[in-house]
């Protein structure tokens, strides 16, 4: 059993004026919302043995802060650009392009987050299903659990386990 974890970066300021969307950087929320969630992954074993990140700004200060609360160590982590402006088929081949791991965390953006984790789910735990059909909010987690390796995964073959927000209570 594989584990793939879809998580959408915290939640990002507006780009000032001269400021490219690529260089946006999380509101202090989206800050404790990655930090919030990482506690909650770590307390719950959920850890991920690879790590693919979008380059944008916010995606690499989510990752930053969710680590720096779930990990005592970051595994292997690539930054892929492609990750910061395609599509559902551009996430799914990385995913399938990647080194050989049994969780990958994949750090990325909305759309492509909802549209992958629709596309991969055939069916799941009811509470995670009805939780990721109300959107997928900034850092929102889809986890999906397939019955072979994450290079082999096809649309529909995967069971969405949970969708997790970040828990501050």
């Amino acid at each position: 059993m594989t584990r793939l974890l879809l998580l959408r970066h915290a939640k990002a300021g507006w780009a000032a004026p001269g400021m490219s969307d690529f260089d946006r950087t999380l509101t202090a929320s989206g800050q404790e919302d990655a930090r919030a969630l990482g506690k909650r992954m770590r307390a719950i074993h959920l850890l991920p043995d690879l790590i693919l990140c979008s380059t944008a700004r916010r995606a690499i200060e989510t990752l930053d802060g969710v680590s720096s609360t779930m990990l005592d160590q970051k595994p292997e982590t690539q930054f892929l650009a492609e990750l910061y402006n395609s599509d559902a088929t551009d996430y799914l081949f990385a995913v399938r392009e990647a080194p050989q791991a049994e969780t990958i965390l994949v750090v990325g953006h909305n759309p492509m987050m909802e549209d992958l984790a629709y596309e991969l789910s055939s069916g799941g735990d009811a509470e995670a299903t009805q939780a990721a059909s109300s959107g997928f909010p900034t850092c929102g987690l889809a986890v999906i659990s397939f019955p072979g390796a994450l290079a082999n995964i096809e649309r529909r073959s995967g069971r969405l386990d949970m969708f997790l927000r970040p828990d501050r209570g």
